[in-house]
């Protein structure tokens, strides 16, 4: 399933972050900071499917050099607390195929960040070993300075303008939307909120009853109920980066089960709308004598715990039974029902969650998580500075080797 996702965020020093580190560790790279001497090596690291520099065309030829564009961002900014660079990651489509993700993360950093006097490092990442498979994903690192042919300039403050952000994730939806149709692909993303499409697709739905239409009336219900859920949490860049590393603190795992109850909600809906849709095929036919669809409501699992059924299983339970009583009925005097009064039970299936009580429960296993999510982090840390002072270590060696031999 397809979902939408972009976030954009600064790279700070007042954060202890740096360009050139930044930039590495996406790209998989090693690269030298001349600022600090540092050096950043991740040349083995894996899961790198593609990277690519964009700049304007008038840019000096040098920005196509990684290393020297990174380092000249870092030495153009002189204050400890200079927002060095900008980032936006975006989740891509995985029904995509390699070639038409990176056509489409290339035409929306070139529309909507090189035409403007950016320059842009992009790079591609495939799916954690460990993660979701679906999860292709793409880091775009963008320059805070106007370039000209001589080199950087000014800071430009538009770019930090919240308005800007809004057309940044209203475009990628439509750049997103336009490579699944030209794919063939059926998926859609929406830039908006969970609630926005849902209103929308009530909507939609009262406008399809009181016209007849009881298909779109079905097809935009079964859309409304398939919204009626939570969005997915944002991650802090520490978060994300633990992420994919493999290091599942509470914010992940919750991440992860959100978006797990989301695929799944959209998947039972797709299945939904598809049933229905043969449903209404036989019904229009008059083959398919009606009972009436049980109120899943009041529907209990065995276990007593009719509150802990998400959306998705209430969902599936309402067409279930609907199916148990229409299948198999014959005879005269039954007439089919309508999709309306269909549509108006489905609705009622959706219903009834306690979402305060959900709050609680997940908040309850996010405490039970802390402890072992603290001492992992603090492991993460710990190997972190480790690898810091390595390479602090190393450096020093290489500067007193330097001096020994009057370089």
């Amino acid at each position: 399933m397809a979902i939408y996702h972009l976030r954009a965020s600064m790279i700070s020093r007042s954060q202890g972050r740096s360009a050139t580190a930044a930039i590495a560790y996406r790209v998989a790279e090693r690269i030298e900071d001349r600022r600090t001497g540092l050096v950043f090596d991740y040349a083995k690291r894996g899961g790198v499917d593609h990277t690519e520099i964009l700049a304007p065309d008038h840019a000096p030829d040098w920005v196509s050099d990684r290393s020297e564009l990174w380092n000249r961002v870092e030495e153009a900014e002189t204050r400890k607390n200079s927002q060095v660079a900008r980032e936006v990651r975006v989740a891509l489509p995985a029904e995509l195929t390699h070639a038409q993700r990176v056509e489409l993360v290339r035409d929306f950093a070139q529309e909507q960040f090189v035409d403007r006097g950016m320059v842009a490092d992009i790079a591609l990442h495939a799916p954690g070993r460990d993660g979701d498979d679906r999860n292709h994903h793409a880091h775009i690192l963008l320059t805070t300075r106007e370039i000209d042919p001589e080199g950087l300039t000014t800071k430009n403050r538009d770019w930090n303008k919240v308005e800007l952000l809004e057309g940044w994730r209203e475009a990628w939806a439509r750049d997103a939307n336009l490579a699944l149709e030209r794919a063939g692909i059926e998926e859609r993303i929406d830039h908006r909120t969970l609630e926005a499409q849902r209103d929308e697709a009530l909507e939609l739905a009262a406008e399809a009853r009181e016209r007849g239409d009881e298909a779109e009336e079905l097809r935009e219900t079964v859309r409304a109920v398939a919204l009626d859920r939570e969005p997915l949490p944002q991650l802090s860049a520490g978060a994300w980066q633990l992420k994919e590393r493999g290091i599942e603190v509470a914010a992940v795992q919750v991440w992860r089960e959100v978006k797990a109850q989301a695929v799944e909600v959209a998947r039972v809906a797709q299945e939904l709308a598809e049933r229905a849709r043969s449903w209404l095929e036989r019904a229009a036919e008059r083959l398919v004598p009606e009972r009436g669809l049980a109120h899943a409501g009041n529907a209990r699992r065995s276990d007593g715990a009719s509150e802990r059924q998400d959306i998705a299983a209430r969902m599936r339970a309402a067409w279930e039974a609907h199916q148990g009583q229409s299948d198999g009925i014959s005879g005269r005097g039954y007439a089919p029902e309508s999709a309306s009064s269909l549509a108006e039970r489905m609705r009622d299936a959706a219903q009834g969650i306690d979402r305060k009580a959900l709050a609680e429960r997940a908040a309850e296993l996010q405490r039970e998580r802390l402890a072992e999510d603290r001492q992992r982090v603090e492991e993460a840390e710990r190997l972190q500075e480790q690898e810091r002072l390595r390479e602090l270590e190393q450096e020093v060696r290489h500067r007193d080797r330097g001096m020994d031999h009057g370089l």
